[in-house]
């Protein structure tokens, strides 16, 4: 090749694919081995129960009712009423409270009957398990059993429950279920409800059509009487949270709502009708909701019957899991509890009045006996199953369930003994302490099957870690390196290739042999592992060889083993960092104070930069006007140092102002999210959304003419492409639809009854307008991501350029217009191609300089107008502020490469041969 020219390393297209295919798999293997001990699955069971599966083996049969099964029923009818998102404090009253907030004292209705009836009524602190997302709730509340977070993902998308729950059993045993609400339930239970009224829970801005349509239906379903379980699901207060938070004046309204139909139905009940009245997750300050904060995971339930049912307490409400309702709600309405049930009957709903000569703790006893039976039939088949409960834990409550059924029996057997027996002291106490041994049972069973489900493989989890990490080590070596092979796709996909199918080939043929089952994934990571020895054998091994030869030249110079130190500081500083960052993360106190840790951590890396630069003299350069008629690049000199000083104090502003948006862990007491992740529709004050709506609009708009400036000054925006188009026009049509958008889901709902319907329209219309928008421009990125503008003409170099001869300033602006590069490209082509050219013919490149960066700064512009129309209207400022952060900082580092590069005797930007592979 003639000399000067850049050395071009060619690389057959179909092994450049393949290799990029190939590191695909080593990233999936090492990610899906991660995600295989961190994400959590349960086993399900899908035998379900059935009445002739008597818990009691011995004696008599435990029902005599034909319509109970295991136990006799004590209502025939129930209405359960899920009030979407009800937190504990929503449904508490304190009369004690003058000034109370939005969600404080409004339903009113459940205090008075708690206070007054506390025989008929009470109120409970219903513990959710996380997460705390609607379709995991109905799950855990129809089941018994604890969703994993691997089931977060389709909370959007559910599907049909095969597990045995409370829906099933009423149907088995022909209860007519009628329900009214949210649309999930008809994905979760198709098919098993006699009517049902299903409205979309998809749409959170709305807020009353789902409490408007149940309202409309479910007391004169009531008085028809063709029903045996009611169940309405009411999502204002969930959608109002979402929209508005719970501190709205809109809250307040829908409370209300929510308290005016509680009063109307409690006096439609029959006498042997039970309410249910539950949230199934709370929510937070902001009306966030999924996580396992105290706000999300405290909702309540409220249980009413217009008989007695109920001691007399005076405590504060007591804490009962999501789950105990299942067995609760079994027993009480005469069906077998659900196969699956990990949860404890809730006792205190078993009470029986008081009568000479009765045991009034034998209904406790009864009901967590069968309750036990359930759940030791389940642990016995599950561990049968799945192995994956530990063996010593469950010795242990075997033994303590032998135990409890003992005594039960023996207790029993004394009853039986004499018709006419009176328990006594020594009876009593036998028994009290008998129900403290099952709900013991019962309660070390679910925190065994919490640990054991909610356990994660560390093993699985570092191994992942190591794959990925040796993923990203390969791409940076071959991205370092890539110019120092002449048979770069056998090292990169041959030599790793074979390497790592024998070892799959090895392990699967061990497997087989052993008897051990063989996964697929187990068989990707096994490929992964031997296509990282492979690659790093034959990599370091001709480097080695390279380096041999080298040594052999320089002849062990002290200036090549500097040299050779140097490359490996520049390659340990990149790598010390981000791993460095990583392993932070191990750490719960940095975990915890992430925000603090990452601003400091980017502030001094940012600030040590510009003190270097300072340290070795590059900032404080003298200049006089000898040596500006000199060399014109002191100017250029100049003007980047105080250039690069004005990029850091606009970092460290932007970084101070972005510690304004944060949101607050459940491990931080007493503290406060910041207001901007509210939405608009949150503010009462209606000059106070007025102003930060300009100020979200004006962050928008300024953030779009930023990314056209740039566009513009690098040249990007000359030519006709069809990128450039979409650029120019879409950028700011996508601004003005999210805009447009922001004002009329921040508009209140008392302004908006007339033109209701084209409001449901627009908020509809418009981000499918932006997403559409959006993809169209992923597309044009990847079918033509090219923004140069060439330019032929037949002028002369000088005047397409500035001219040496004219002033300091003009020299040094010259150094930043990109057809003086492309001068000295004429020139050296010239020279390699006879010089015959014609003389005044002129190539000017526009947007050369900026090529790769254009097309990728579209992409993150358009994820970002994505990501700015899923977040709420304020937080556009925060992008904003994060756009400047990232500008300023990757500037501070071209700038401060620049000026180190920088010589005394030169004038132009030192260019460096860049490989490629073709």
């Amino acid at each position: 090749a003639p000399v000067g020219r850049p050395k071009l390393i060619a690389m057959p297209r179909l092994a450049t694919v393949l290799s990029l295919c190939w590191t695909c798999l080593l990233f999936s293997a090492g990610l899906g081995l991660f995600l295989s001990g961190f994400l959590l699955v349960r086993l399900e069971l899908r035998s379900p129960s059935a009445c002739r599966d008597s818990p009691f083996t011995d004696g008599p049969p435990a029902t005599r009712d034909i319509n109970s099964c295991w136990m006799p029923r004590r209502f025939s009818r129930a209405v359960v009423v899920v009030i979407d998102a009800l937190r504990f404090d929503f449904a508490k009253y304190d009369p004690g409270n003058k000034n109370p907030k939005p969600y404080e004292n409004k339903l009113e209705v459940i205090h008075q009957n708690v206070v007054s009836n506390p025989q008929h009524a009470r109120l409970f602190r219903f513990r959710a398990d996380p997460p705390t997302t609607t379709m995991q709730r109905i799950k855990g509340m129809t089941t018994g059993t604890l969703p994993t977070f691997i089931d977060v993902g389709s909370n959007f998308a559910s599907t049909a429950i095969e597990e045995d729950n409370l829906i099933q059993q009423l149907v088995l045993n022909k209860k007519k279920v009628v329900f009214m609400g949210d649309d999930t339930w008809e994905a979760l239970f198709p098919n098993k409800f006699a009517r049902s009224f299903p409205f979309s829970s998809f749409n959170v801005r709305d807020l009353h059509t789902v409490d408007d349509g149940i309202l409309q239906h479910i007391f004169t379903t009531v008085e028809t009487g063709e029903w045996d379980v009611l169940i309405a699901h009411f999502l204002g207060v969930d959608h109002c949270g979402h929209r508005y938070g719970p501190r709205h004046p809109m809250m307040t309204e829908k409370l209300n709502q929510m308290n005016q139909m509680l009063r109307s139905l409690i006096a439609t009940l029959q006498n042997d009708t039970l309410l249910v009245v539950m949230g199934d997750h709370g929510m937070t300050e902001t009306g966030d909701h999924g996580g396992d904060s105290e706000g999300e995971v405290d909702a309540a339930l409220f249980i009413y019957s217009p008989l007695p049912m109920f001691e007399i307490k005076t405590e504060d409400p007591e804490v009962v899991s999501q789950i105990d309702l299942v067995p609760t709600l079994a027993l009480l309405l005469g069906i077998p509890i659900p196969y699956s049930n990990i949860g404890m009957v809730i006792v205190d709903m078993f009470t029986s009045v008081p009568k000479l000569g009765d045991d009034q703790y034998l209904e406790h006893a009864k009901a967590l006996c069968i309750n036990a039976i359930q759940v030791n039939r389940f642990l016995e088949s599950y561990f049968q199953v799945a192995k994956d409960l530990p063996l010593e834990k469950l010795n242990y409550l075997k033994q303590l369930f032998s135990t409890a059924m003992e005594e039960y029996n023996d207790l029993i057997t004394d009853q039986h003994v004499s018709e006419k027996f009176i328990p006594n002291q020594n009876h009593l106490a036998r028994m009290q302490n008998l129900i403290i041994i099952m709900r013991r049972y019962l309660r070390e069973t679910k925190e065994m099957c919490q640990e054991s489900w909610a356990r994660f493989n560390p093993v699985h989890m570092l191994c992942g870690i190591i794959l990925l990490t040796a993923a990203c080590a390969h791409c940076f070596l071959v991205s370092e390196n890539v110019s120092t092979f002449e048979s770069l796709h056998r090292v990169l996909l041959f030599y790793p290739i074979i390497w790592g199918l024998a070892a799959a080939l090895i392990v699967s043929i061990w497997m087989l042999i052993s008897g051990i089952m063989v996964k697929s994934l187990t068989l990707c990571c096994w490929v992964a592992v031997g296509s990282h020895l492979g690659f790093h054998w034959n990599f370091w091994r001709s480097k080695c060889v390279k380096n041999q030869v080298a040594n052999k030249l320089s002849q062990s110079s002290i200036a090549a083993i500097q040299e050779k130190w140097k490359s490996w500081w520049k390659i340990l500083i990149p790598l010390g960092l981000p791993l460095l960052r990583c392993g932070a993360m191990f750490s719960n106190s940095f975990v915890v104070n992430e925000g603090q840790v990452v601003s400091f951590l980017l502030k001094s890396i940012v600030t040590f930069t510009v003190l270097k630069l300072k340290w070795n003299g590059k900032l404080n350069h003298s200049l006089n006007v000898t040596d500006m008629h000199r060399n014109p690049s002191f100017i250029t000199y100049k003007r980047e140092s105080l250039y690069i000083i004005g990029l850091l104090v606009s970092f460290l502003l932007c970084v101070l102002c972005s510690n304004n948006f944060y949101n607050c862990r459940e491990e931080l007491a007493n503290c406060e999210p910041s207001s901007f992740l509210r939405p608009l529709s949150s503010l009462s004050n209606r000059q106070e959304r007025n102003i930060h709506y300009i100020l979200s609009v004006l962050s928008l708009g300024f953030l779009v003419y930023l990314i056209r400036k740039w566009f513009l000054h690098y040249g990007n925006l000359n030519s006709s492409h069809l990128i450039v188009f979409f650029v120019r026009l879409g950028f700011p049509f996508i601004a003005f639809c999210s805009c447009c958008y922001w004002a009329v889901n921040a508009a209140p709902e008392e302004t908006s009854i007339k033109l209701h319907d084209l409001k449901e329209k627009i908020v509809v219309v418009l981000p499918g307008i932006v997403f559409g928008l959006v993809t169209t421009g992923f597309f044009i990125v990847l079918w033509n991501p090219i923004t140069v503008f060439v330019k032929e003409n037949r002028q002369s170099d000088e005047t397409l350029v500035p001219s040496c001869k004219s002033s300091a300033e003009m020299k040094a602006d010259s150094l930043h217009v990109i057809p003086l590069i492309y001068r000295k490209i004429q020139q050296s082509m010239k020279i390699h191609f006879n010089g015959d050219q014609d003389e005044s013919r002129t190539v000017a490149a526009y947007g050369l300089g900026t090529v790769y960066s254009a097309a990728l700064v579209i992409v993150i512009v358009l994820l970002a107008f994505l990501l700015i129309l899923l977040h709420n209207e304020r937080m556009s400022l925060a992008f904003l502020l994060l756009f400047l952060e990232g500008f300023s900082l990757l500037e501070i580092h071209g700038t401060a490469r620049n000026l180190s590069l920088q010589t005394d005797s030169t004038g132009m930007y030192l260019v460096q041969e860049i490989p490629f592979i073709v």
